[in-house]
Parts: C-alpha cells; structure tokens; sequence
C-alpha cells in the first residue's frame, strides 16, 4: 500500500512540475475556464495551453465537458486550491528567510 501511495505522489507531483500547468490550475481554482479564456488569461499560444491541458487531463487534475463546440475546464478536486495555497506560503517563507540573510549579511 505505501509503495502505492508513494508511486501515486510522485506522479502527481510530476504533473505540477510545469509552470504553465501551475498557472492553469491556478486560474482554474478560481472558476471554469475554456481553452480560448485560458489562452487569453496565460497570454499564451493555443498549442501550447492544449498540450498542458493534455497532461492536466491524463493525469485526471482536471475534467472537461464539452459545451456544444467549446470545451470547459475545470479542477477535479477543490483540495488542489488549497495545496496551490500552500505551496504559495512556502514560497513566501523561504523569500523572507532569504531576505532576512541578506539584511543580516548587509549589516556586517
């Protein structure tokens, strides 16, 4: 069972080490977006935004419907927010222990 689980991370965490699939689950976090919105919003090629999408998708991140000749994206579990949330707070902590070793190295 652990070994499992453990495969089943470490291929989830394979499907976020993009930072365009980071950037669409972000946006997605905040609502249902097709491929033409997600395009506009990441200021980025259709090509481009399909081909993450793809992953997102195999990797069942996210579910699309299509709606008539539009297709709608949006995330699989409302838990991914909250650990884009997280990850942000780790972000910020390692950024404010970086700055304060350089206000300490600043004073010497």
């Amino acid at each position: 069972m652990d070994a499992n689980l453990q495969q089943f991370k470490a291929e989830f965490f394979k499907a976020l080490a993009h930072p365009m699939r980071i950037r669409i689950l972000e946006v997605l976090a905040e609502g249902e977006q097709n491929v033409n919105e997600l395009q506009t919003i990441l200021g980025s090629e259709g090509s481009a935004v399909s081909q993450q999408l793809a992953v997102l998708r195999a990797k069942n991140l996210v579910n699309s419907v299509k709606d008539g000749t539009t297709v709608v994206y949006s995330l699989r579990d409302p838990l991914l927010k909250d650990l884009l949330a997280v990850a942000r707070q780790i972000f910020n902590n390692h950024l404010i222990e970086s700055i304060s070793l350089l206000k300490d190295i600043q004073k010497q």
